[in-house]
């Protein structure tokens, strides 16, 4: 049997818009000769669709776009994931579903087993599971129809299992020859690993090949890789799909046919975080209607890797830069922001805020009378160029990135409507030792983010000669304390145990904990490690629980 894996990138609700990248990758097959097309899951909706999936008219257009697609297929098969309704009177609504479109009918259809509830999963909110997954006869041959998590039952990869059922094992024990996983599988750093080992030892484990086909693309904060692969009986992955783009592999499957070659693979970590925040920025920006992107150079390390993420993903003369000096900023550091512009050959505009800043403390200083200046006055300065910027986005159409990173979110090292402004926060997942990893990979052939700023010590520059390390200490032990804490969820006594200073871990555990309420008001940002702020984590705001070593 001949496949085509079309690796596709859908848009969350443009219904129409991905089942024309559905009929496009079908003609593709079908000019290829193949027997069958497999495309990602909820392809037809885009994925997650969430709280839509409670409009009728949204679960009626995606079930008139499958019947229309179903008409359209010859003698080549397709496989489509979509929204099915749940006839019965038990259970949720709805179902998660593949179809299998074949000579003009829906052939067959086949529910997802296995519901995520955690991380940034919530399907049991709108599905219900199958009960159920019987094999598929497709041209003489059984086939197990799979999504998603349905090969995610755990014992896989060696973590306590979280459901009693393994799909892809029942499906072995009814005698297919060949499962399919239609997937909408979100990427984060090591998840390609994790995911080859897991079907290489599921498919080496059951003795019967695995065709994985994965969605590419971003929606909100999610990014998925794509990396569609052919693992055969014993283990052997034979064919990967690129990652981050889209991407069309086709497989013979007949015992005797050369396995096509692995596609070409970003080569190393700071590569593929890269090319997932650029995915990220550009599938954002266009699915929600930006052509261009506004970006506050300060002439740090933050601003000036969103900015080279941002001309990648959207081109230079898509990005304009703006450096809005006070008085405390360095001549260094508004010569590095000039010189990323000029590097990157984005405009660049400059516009002071020491005027304004000056007016508003002649007209504060009644209030304020009796009391010195402050960090009130530090967030001032901040808040000003946040209007200035949210100012030139509302005049010119253009979405204002944030740049803070991941360590600056986690303890509060940022200000509310201020440097928190905008509309994607690019950064927000990268803690600030990966930020230079991620820099420094960017200038491997040429100089774009100029030296100095990778080299001179991080300042916010709102008071006179500040450093972040007046405030954090150093960066290497936050993202270690960080890293423990809220990806790995160690307790205090813990992390103190591991060999960090008890007063230290205390302080930043409590800045991360009552810095909550602002994270809850920041900007969406990209998921790329296990454990992002945001979408997924649930912690409250108004709570009192302090962990102490």
């Amino acid at each position: 049997m001949k496949i085509l894996l079309a690796q596709l990138n859908a848009t969350v609700g443009d219904i129409d818009h991905n089942a024309r990248l559905i009929r496009e990758a079908y003609q593709k097959g079908v000019e290829l000769g193949v027997d069958l097309v497999v495309c990602p899951e909820l392809m037809l909706t885009g994925y997650p669709p969430r709280d839509l999936l409670l409009k009728p008219r949204f679960i009626d257009e995606n079930l008139a776009a499958l019947e229309s697609l179903s008409r359209e297929t010859g003698n080549v098969g397709l496989l489509v994931g979509f929204v099915e309704r749940n006839s019965s009177a038990e259970g949720r609504d709805l179902f998660n579903s593949v179809a299998l479109l074949y000579q003009g009918n829906i052939n067959a259809i086949r529910h997802k087993t296995l519901l995520p509830t955690y991380d940034v999963f919530d399907e049991d909110r709108y599905f219900e599971p199958a009960s159920i997954n019987e094999p598929v006869e497709f041209l003489g041959q059984k086939i197990g129809l799979t999504i998603c998590e349905d090969a995610w039952n755990d014992e896989a990869y060696g973590v306590p299992r979280r459901y009693r059922r393994n799909p892809l094992e029942d499906l072995a024990g009814k005698g297919c020859g060949m499962i399919i996983n239609v997937s909408a599988s979100p990427w984060f750093l090591g998840k390609n690993r994790t995911r080859q080992a897991l079907l290489s030892r599921q498919a080496m484990r059951l003795n019967v090949p695995i065709v994985y086909c994965n969605m590419v693309g971003g929606n909100d904060e999610l990014v998925f890789d794509g990396g569609s692969l052919l693992v055969d009986a014993d283990g052997t992955v034979h064919a990967v799909g690129a990652l981050f783009e889209s991407h069309h592999i086709c497989l013979d499957l007949s015992p005797k046919a050369a396995r096509p070659v692995v596609t070409p693979q970003p080569d190393c970590d700071e590569a593929k975080i890269f090319k997932a925040l650029s995915l990220g920025v550009r599938d954002y920006l266009h699915k929600c209607g930006f052509k261009s992107a506004l970006i506050g150079l300060s002439g740090g390390i933050d601003s000036a890797l969103t900015a080279a993420v941002a001309v990648d993903a959207l081109g230079a003369e898509h990005v304009r830069g703006v450096g809005m000096p006070s008085v405390y900023s360095s001549q260094g550091s508004k010569d590095d922001a000039r010189a990323l512009a000029d590097h990157l050959g984005i405009r660049y505009d400059q516009i002071s805020i020491q005027p304004p800043f000056e007016s508003l403390k002649t007209q504060l200083a009644p209030v304020f009378e009796g009391r010195g200046e402050d960090v009130t006055e530090e967030n001032i300065q901040a808040r000003m160029r946040g209007v200035l910027m949210m100012g030139m986005s509302n005049k010119f159409g253009s979405l204002l990135l944030t740049t803070g990173n991941k360590s600056e979110l986690a303890v509060g090292y940022c200000t509310l409507y201020g440097d928190m402004c905008g509309g994607l926060a690019v950064l927000s997942d990268l803690p600030k030792t990966m930020v230079y990893r991620v820099s420094r990979w960017v200038n491997r052939e040429r100089e774009i983010i100029p030296e100095s700023t990778l080299i001179k010590p991080p300042s916010a520059e709102l008071r006179p000669d500040q450093k972040d390390q007046d405030s954090l200490p150093d960066y290497d032990i936050l993202d270690a304390i960080l890293e423990a804490y809220v990806v790995e969820l160690r307790s205090a006594k813990e992390i103190v145990d591991m060999g960090f200073d008890r007063e230290v871990v205390e302080r930043m555990i409590r800045l991360i904990d009552i810095n909550e309420y602002k994270r809850r008001q920041a900007a969406p940002g990209l998921k790329v490690t296990t454990r992002a702020f945001g979408v997924g984590r649930r912690i409250p705001i108004a709570q009192r629980f302090r962990d102490r070593a």
